[in-house]
């Protein structure tokens, strides 16, 4: 009996890792958007929105070296009131820092290992950052290219 090993490469766990938390996020009751660009020129890699108007970054990390060269997740917190790491099973979560949450995702779903802390924004930028999350999903949804959050 043949046995054929198929190993991904980084593009793929990283769509595998985002298509299983997205559909986490679903099934936890938000409303999420993929490559969602910040006002600070960063680029979230899913963000989503509860129907308690609570916004949620999550960065997907496809590796150790994903991790290792892209040490910027700080720069994601004055944009939402949780954050937290998506991982796929196999990342070594030993390396990830202990203060935001994380998940482990395949293509299939996800589960929740440690709740993102909550760090409320500011009503203001709230606001704003809601409107311009609603707008560049409806964007999307009109079919008119759109990443950016334009507050």
């Amino acid at each position: 009996m043949d046995v054929t090993i198929v190993t991904l490469g980084r593009p793929e766990i990283t769509a595998n890792v985002t298509r299983g938390a997205a559909r986490l996020l679903v099934d936890l009751g938000y409303a999420p958007l993929t490559e969602v660009t910040l006002p600070n020129g960063r680029r979230a890699d899913l963000m989503a929105l509860s129907a308690k108007g609570e916004l949620v970054i999550f960065e997907v990390k496809s590796g150790i070296e994903d991790y290792r060269v892209d040490r910027k997740w700080h720069e994601y917190l004055p944009y939402c009131d949780r954050f937290a790491f998506a991982v796929a099973p196999e990342f070594p979560r030993e390396i990830l820092p202990e203060e935001p949450g994380l998940i482990v995702c395949d293509g299939f779903g996800g589960a929740v290992l440690r709740e993102a802390p909550v760090s409320p924004l500011a009503p203001a930028r709230r606001k704003a950052l809601t409107i311009a999350f609603a707008r560049l999903a409806a964007m999307r949804a009109a079919g008119v290219a759109a990443s950016e959050l334009a507050v």
